[in-house]
């Protein structure tokens, strides 16, 4: 859809200057000079205000005659992982007990350079990082088993059980022969037509899912650490499998609750105002105040307010159906842009 109100078109192009990655996903921003399209974060020259229009999604600029900038490739990078990256992590997730050598991935048409690259700007971490996080978890999964550490670490690829067994400690903390029972926080990239997300989850359920520009997301995976006393290692499970799905039919409007498990470490209150997130109906928004009268504690109105922002699950606990007693978006978590955007989304297919 192109966006003809001037004040929202004006804010766009101020995102655009900025290279805003919370408005990746949420416009595309069509040159009229050059018949190209972009996404916000964009390093290519800016082009003047009058020279640019936006819409909502790239087909409808591919629709209009614009054609995907060579530099910010909009059509792969708000969205998805490039084929090159998705095809690596293929490789590293179908084959959990050995290293994907560079030769490996050139043998299957991919570029080691540019893998490694897009993990550091995307992921945070190196290819080898991902990879060695990958294969511990599944080590640790099999020693769950019964398996020894000698057999799970020759198994795994490694060549000899201190090299194993010194990486397992780093990643994991203890030794492979104790604490199995220890829990184990698995994260993973996902993505959405409103930009990347990072999904974490235990045993018992997801625990974080959150835009991976949040703001303060380091702290975050810290806290998380600490109350649930678990590493984060890279990994994915069926809760994870689970969410991935439901988010995909959310985003085509096709459901409106989660069924997903959720582990939510918190405080009484905390649980208890996330628990309430969950009674706004799809479509409809509530105010704090709202929210304090349905815990039936209506001078709570602040400590509500800070419960609903330490919100680590976005979108399945609807923190962004909250909005300010007169209306106003007030904030979020991912970006005010991402709130209207999910808002509008609800309601065009209530």
């Amino acid at each position: 859809m192109l966006i003809t109100d001037e004040k929202q078109a004006d804010g766009y192009y101020q995102a655009l200057l900025n290279r805003e990655p919370s408005y990746v996903g949420v416009f595309f921003v069509g040159v009229k000079t050059t018949a190209i399209f972009c996404i916000a974060s964009c390093r290519a020259r800016k082009p003047k205000r009058e020279n640019v229009v936006f819409y909502t999604h790239f087909k409808d600029a591919m629709d209009a005659g614009f054609r995907p900038c060579k530099v910010c490739r909009p059509t792969e990078n708000a969205h998805e992982a490039p084929d090159e990256v998705q095809a690596a992590m293929n490789l590293v997730r179908d084959c959990t007990k050995a290293k994907i050598t560079d030769q490996q991935l050139r043998e299957s048409g991919i570029r080691p350079i540019f893998v490694r690259r897009w993990f550091n700007q995307h992921y945070g971490m190196t290819f080898q990082t991902f990879q060695r996080m990958y294969r511990i978890n599944y080590a640790f999964q099999e020693l769950k088993t019964g398996k020894t550490a000698t057999h799970t670490a020759l198994d795994s690829g490694y060549d000899s059980l201190s090299g194993f067994g010194y990486t397992f400690k780093k990643l994991l903390g203890h030794a492979p022969t104790l604490n199995l029972e220890n829990t184990v926080i698995l994260i993973d990239r996902l993505t959405t037509p409103i930009g990347p997300m990072f999904v974490c989850a235990t045993d018992d359920g997801i625990c974080l899912l959150e835009f991976v520009d949040r703001r303060m997301l380091e702290t975050e995976f810290e806290d998380l650490q600490r109350r649930l006393k678990a590493p984060i290692i890279t990994g994915e499970n069926a809760h994870m499998t689970q969410l991935k799905t439901e988010l995909e039919e959310y985003f085509a409007g096709q459901r409106k609750t989660f069924s997903v498990p959720l582990h939510t470490p918190g405080t009484d209150f905390q649980n208890a105002v996330w628990q309430a997130l969950g009674s706004i109906p799809f479509g409809d928004t509530a105010s704090y105040q709202e929210q304090a009268i349905r815990l039936n504690n209506p001078n709570a109105v602040r400590a509500v307010a800070r419960a609903n922002g330490m919100n680590r699950i976005a979108i399945v606990i609807p923190c962004h159906r909250v909005i300010g007693k007169d209306g106003s978006l007030t904030g979020y978590s991912g970006g005010l842009e991402r709130k209207r955007w999910l808002l509008d989304h609800e309601k065009t297919h209530r």
